[in-house]
């Protein structure tokens, strides 16, 4: 069952957050950047840099140029985007490129890639998870990159 996102707690926390987004599927991504950057904002974040790209395929390697940057670096990269799946495998495959891709990228950088490229059925998810403000998944995506940021801090 799908469960509504929730503000974060941590208010005044500062940090510095980018928002990597696929152009494609605008109406549902616009959205959920909207949704982040509001999320960020009312936390305090001190920098909130939206980098927009063509599709859900290119997020990666900005995702990567930003995590690679020198100090101060960001805090986490939330990488928003959607895919709806057509007839065709191609959906998935590039879900999964982007999903190995931030994985691996994560890892090896240190930097939380907080992965909400949605791989949906079709429009009415779309509106469910993006459009809707109990449901907003760029709202849920800010808050989990908020609460990594105090993970990492902790270690």
């Amino acid at each position: 069952m799908l469960q509504k996102t929730k503000s974060t707690s941590a208010r005044n926390s500062g940090g510095r957050f980018a928002i990597v987004a696929s152009r494609y599927n605008a109406r549902y991504v616009n959205s959920m950047v909207r949704a982040a950057t509001a999320e960020l904002r009312s936390a305090g974040a001190s920098q909130i840099r939206v980098i927009r790209v063509p599709g859900a395929f290119e997020i990666p390697v900005v995702a990567a140029r930003l995590a690679r940057q020198e100090k101060p670096g960001w805090d986490a990269v939330i990488c928003l985007g959607v895919i709806i799946r057509g007839e065709t495998a191609h959906a998935d495959l590039i879900g999964r490129g982007v999903t190995d891709a931030l994985v691996r990228l994560q890892v090896e950088t240190g930097v939380p890639m907080i992965h909400e490229v949605l791989l949906l059925e079709n429009r009415d998810q779309a509106k469910v998870r993006c459009l809707d403000p109990t449901h907003n998944r760029g709202r849920e995506a800010a808050a989990s990159a908020l609460q990594m940021k105090e993970v990492i801090k902790s270690l």
